[in-house]
């Protein structure tokens, strides 16, 4: 995914604000899409493309801070790039710890918008990256008979095959089978490979 592909979302109740923040972007092959307040935003249903979200803090009803808070709640995944032009050190900590990429004070100059767009969508490309290929592990272990996935989760928990097959009331060689099925499904060359993806798959939705 380039930067041409990807949107900026611009959250800005100031329309020379707006216009002239996406006038930037298109200068630079950017896309954009332009909002007065967070409610636009979420009513238009931002295409599912890799992108970022430039976010006033001070906004009209739900302000920028209380809407990053609740992004997670309200099934918004973007990067956020704050934007004021009235912060302060608190305001900036807050934004931060809640994971902005970056806070711009305004008026900020052209180029460190542009080095913190590039920079989130990096970031939200990246992401997506991650979560396809969880997708694809998880595709991979549903196509695992339900011993497979137990031999896998107790051989990739450190257990030897004799201790699985103690476990699960088998013989060592029945494990050994079922271990080597679970490894060609999942395209693991070695048990490491295996326990990585076990790792992996448990970091992402708590369970193999």
């Amino acid at each position: 995914m380039t930067g041409t592909e990807a949107i900026v979302h611009i959250v800005d109740d100031d329309p020379s604000m707006r216009t002239a923040v996406a006038a930037l972007l298109r200068s630079v092959g950017m896309r954009s899409a332009t909002y007065e307040s967070c409610l636009d935003f979420l009513a238009a249903a931002p295409s599912d493309v890799a992108g970022c979200l430039l976010l006033d803090v001070r906004l009209p009803g739900l302000s920028g801070l209380d809407f990053q808070a609740r992004m997670r709640e309200l099934g918004v995944e973007l990067p956020v790039i704050m934007i004021t032009a009235h912060g302060d050190v608190p305001m900036t900590v807050r934004a931060m710890k809640a994971g902005a990429v970056d806070f711009l004070p305004k008026p900020f100059r052209d180029q460190d918008l542009l080095d913190a767009v590039n920079a989130a969508i990096a970031q939200d490309v990246r992401r997506r990256a991650a979560g396809d290929q969880i997708r694809a592990l998880r595709a991979l272990h549903e196509s695992l008979s339900l011993r497979e996935r137990q031999v896998m989760a107790l051989v990739t928990a450190g257990l030897l095959n004799k201790q699985a097959a103690h476990e699960l009331g088998l013989s060592e060689i029945t494990v050994k089978i079922y271990r080597a099925g679970a490894m060609k499904k999942m395209g693991a060359r070695t048990l490491a490979e295996l326990v990585r993806m076990a790792e992996r798959l448990n970091s992402g939705d708590g369970r193999p």
